[in-house]
């Protein structure tokens, strides 16, 4: 049990100690079993905040007497707990199924993580993957630690004035009333660790969170031995300019490695979850350097192949860079004195061009240039990503630029509401998302037609319920005299088809393509036969100025007199309102310019309630849609941004719902049901919300990147980096001797339906060993290209290391398809990423 704030035992209430292991354990907010008990105790607190922590701390030491001397609620408390503690200890997919592995630790470095509001340290979307990763690993049993900041102020809360615009307010994060412990030493002191920056020394303290089995560390600067300055470096996510992002990303990585090793905590894979984290690269491999004795060229090759980079962003320009003069005053030190190596070393390993003084240093090249494997986040988005990496791979084709993908998914135990967690659990067992989930497509099928109507009929009943409540409380938060202006109770109708539109405000987000025939959108939704209501949340960057129009934009046609019962916008957009709308709406609406949604998961949240997509083909949703399961927008191609696509989609748009979902959804049988819609919701929840959960994902993470990454690194580690000290030699090998290798002539043969190429190649001093030759010829489809290993004959007649290869590939199509090509070849090496190489015949 972690250590717990000593203010719950000044009070004299030693059997506290129970209630508070249920309240820091994370476990709460995708587990409800002791929800009823945070009602009982402070039912009004428990209602606003779902935070089991401020309950405990905020509830009158008399009551919680009183409570403790009830029977039933001490045993009550004492089954949740013994629950609770036998989960823990629970065998579970990882332990069941890679028993034989020797994998200890992944340790999960993110700039942001969405756990609970009562943890609010996080944005967006990336928080909200690093996330539910977290909780998926915790109920599958894989060995991660998280790794993360503890911001005083947290990301901003949005609240609207009477103006219709957005204002950003910073409440400040006490640390006391958070689900977190302090790290504490094996002498039971605060455990604090330094990092220098320019002239000064910088202390941090670490915290921790418990997630279910994972534990995420957290780490904050303010503390009392540090200038005021130096205490504001975590106190506001995604705030300040340059200099504080790199300060914040140095505390991340760095300091995150350093708090792991001061834990004893030794990870064989390290996950960077964006470019922010790649200064633990830098920190892991200056590790391995005191550990080994070896020079840090050696010890970043050992270390990279342990390491695994998730990029998130599908433009060249989102990736954090630092000017050169910021980055020679705050790493030129840490360069020299203890990574001894010069400052142009360390900034050429994040440039495209190293010798390129001018060039700003970008964290996706470090990242890159520090990991053994890379991934985007959907499989459009990992292609997108090769697109843009792939001048640093030059003469490679596009499709060979090494970065793979493992597309995201959600928590779904998180997201479902109860009523859908009961259907789920009588059509598939209670157990369903925490092994492979194999049978719970066909399972949910053999659920009546009348039992999923049932469901979303609750779901959005309680939606209308709470949105009337919501409604209320942003308008007196807004203006006292608004709640006059409309009836609260007279807003939505909970037979009435719902909309849920809910993002972060970013023009390439197109928050407003719905917005943009104000007009038709009035026709649509207060048709009197067939009526739709429609919730619209997010927030707009505090610096974004075109986000905040568009803000104030919906906020204008929301309090249009004749829309303001159909339409409502509600602010501060955080976990708490995200869940609710997500359980309630009937369908989800997503309008970003493809290609520019990495993946989004915002949709994927609705499944598990039986909700419906209707989404632009990008992101999860390029992978994900048919016509079975949803609806789509746009035609799979991009478009840049031509406002005359943008009026294109909004056409299409508008006529896919007057179209088809209205009067799909108002479509009834002699039951009332309506039966279209409902074959529909079967066959999404069915085909995606096993396939788009973080169960799948953490499970695809675990086979195709952290095992292997965990056993390359373990095999370059022995004998003091014997493997990382031989790739270091290969690769100088190669530079020294490349540009002198080439082709001969080529001699091509058809006989009996096959291609017979005969291909001279010179290799200057190279062996052969360290070289591989193919035959290679396009997908003439844009499948997999066709790359035919050749084969090393006879020497060539007076040529110095000159040799003859031989292939031969069916005649199906010409020769002149098929060029040779020569790449590096190391059993050890991951290519092209350690060895981007390569020559063509022609």
């Amino acid at each position: 049990m972690p250590d717990l704030n000593r203010s719950l035992f000044e009070s004299g209430i030693a059997d506290l100690a129970p209630l508070a292991e249920l309240a820091l354990d994370l476990r709460n907010c995708w587990e409800h079993t002791a929800d009823p008990v945070w009602g009982r105790i402070e039912p009004e607190l428990w209602a606003i905040t779902h935070n089991p922590w401020v309950v405990l701390q905020t509830a009158s030491r008399s009551k919680l007497k009183a409570l403790q001397a009830d029977p039933e609620f001490r045993r009550q408390i004492q089954e949740l707990v013994g629950t609770q503690r036998h989960r823990l200890k629970d065998t579970a997919w990882f332990q069941r199924t890679q028993a034989s592995s020797s994998l200890a630790c992944i340790a999960y470095f993110s700039m942001e993580f969405g756990l609970s509001e009562a943890l609010p340290i996080y944005s967006g979307g990336l928080g909200n993957v690093a996330g539910d990763q977290l909780k998926a690993a915790s109920d599958l049993g894989v060995p991660v630690v998280g790794v993360g900041l503890l911001y005083q102020q947290g990301y901003f809360r949005q609240i609207i004035d009477t103006d219709g615009i957005q204002r950003a307010l910073y409440p400040y994060n006490d640390p006391g009333q958070l689900p977190i412990v302090p790290v504490r030493d094996s002498d039971g002191e605060w455990f604090r660790l330094k990092v220098d920056l320019p002239g000064h020394r910088l202390w941090l303290r670490a915290w921790q969170a418990q997630v279910g089995r994972v534990t995420l560390y957290l780490l904050d600067s303010n503390d009392p031995a540090n200038p005021p300055a130096y205490c504001g470096i975590t106190s506001e996510l995604y705030g300040g300019g340059p200099e504080l992002r790199l300060e914040q990303e140095l505390v991340l990585g760095i300091g995150g490695w350093r708090l792991l090793r001061g834990l004893g905590i030794r990870p064989e894979v390290c996950h960077l979850n964006e470019g922010h984290a790649a200064f633990s690269v830098l920190e892991r491999a200056l590790s391995f350097m005191e550990d080994s004795g070896c020079p840090f060229d050696v010890a970043l090759a050992v270390t990279r192949a342990g390491n695994l980079f998730t990029t998130h962003t599908p433009v060249a320009a989102g990736f954090d860079h630092f000017a050169p003069s910021l980055m020679e005053r705050y790493l030129r030190r840490y360069a020299e004195a203890r990574l001894r190596i010069g400052l142009h070393d360390l900034l050429a390993l994040g440039r495209a061009r190293p010798d390129d003084a001018d060039e700003p240093f970008n964290m996706a090249y470090l990242a890159i240039r520090g990991s053994g494997a890379i991934n985007g986040v959907s499989r459009l988005h990992g292609a997108v990503s090769r697109r843009i990496f792939q001048f640093l791979f030059p003469r490679w084709p596009e499709a060979e630029v090494p970065v793979g993908h493992v597309t995201n998914g959600v928590h779904t135990p998180t997201w479902d509401s109860a009523a859908a967690d009961s259907l789920w659990t009588e059509a598939c067992g209670r157990e369903r998302w925490r092994g492979t989930m194999e049978n719970v497509g066909n399972d949910i099928r053999r659920i009546p037609d009348e039992a999923l109507w049932q469901l979303r009929a609750k779901n959005r009943s309680e939606l209308v319920h709470y949105v009337r409540e919501r409604l209320g409380r942003d308008l007196s938060t807004a203006d006292a005299s608004e709640p006059g202006r409309i009836n609260c109770d007279a807003v939505f109708d909970p037979n009435t088809l719902t909309l849920g539109f809910a993002r972060r405000f970013a023009t390439y987000k197109r928050p407003n393509l719905l917005l943009y025939d104000p007009e038709r959108l009035v026709r649509l939704l207060t048709k009197a036969e067939h009526p739709v209501q429609l919730i619209i949340a997010g927030k707009a960057h505090p610096q974004d100025e075109a986000g905040k129009a568009m803000v104030q934009a919906w906020i204008r046609f929301t309090r249009r007199p004749e829309v303001c019962r159909h339409a409502v916008f509600l602010s501060d957009y955080d976990l708490l309102l995200a869940e609710r709308l997500v359980q309630g709406v009937d369908v989800w609406i997503n309008t970003p310019r493809r290609p520019w949604e990495a993946c989004g998961t915002s949709g994927m949240k609705v499944l598990v309630n039986g909700g419906l997509n209707l989404s632009e083909l990008d992101g999860w949703w390029a992978e994900a849609y048919s016509p079975k399961v949803g609806w789509a927008v746009g035609d799979g191609m991009e478009h840049g941004e031509d406002p005359a696509w943008d009026a294109t989609e909004a056409e299409e748009l508008y006529r896919l719902l007057e179209e088809q979902v209205i009067p799909e959804f108002y479509a009834r049988d002699r039951k009332g049901i309506p039966a279209d819609w409902v074959a529909r919701m079967r066959e999404s929840m069915a085909q995606l919300t096993a396939r788009f959960s973080a169960n799948r994902a953490v499970r695809e993470y675990t086979e195709k990147y952290y095992l292997p990454a965990a056993q390359a690194y373990r095999e370059r580690a022995k004998n003091h980096g014997a493997l990382g000290k031989e790739l270091l030699e290969w690769q100088s090998r190669l530079r020294q001797h490349w540009p002198a290798i080439y082709f001969g002539n080529v001699h091509v043969e058809t006989l009996s339906g096959q291609h017979q190429f005969h291909v001279q190649v010179y290799l200057d001093e190279l062996d052969p060993d360290v070289l591989e030759v193919e035959l290679y010829a396009d997908s003439p489809d844009g499948g997999a290209p066709v790359r035919q290993k050749m084969t090393r004959g006879e020497q060539l007649v007076g040529a110095t290391k000159g040799w003859i290869y031989v292939a031969q590939v069916p005649a199906q199509r010409p020769a002149e398809d098929f060029t040779a090509r020569l790449i590096p070849r190391h059993g050890g090496a991951a290519i092209p990423l350690e060895a981007a190489q390569i020559k063509w015949q022609r």
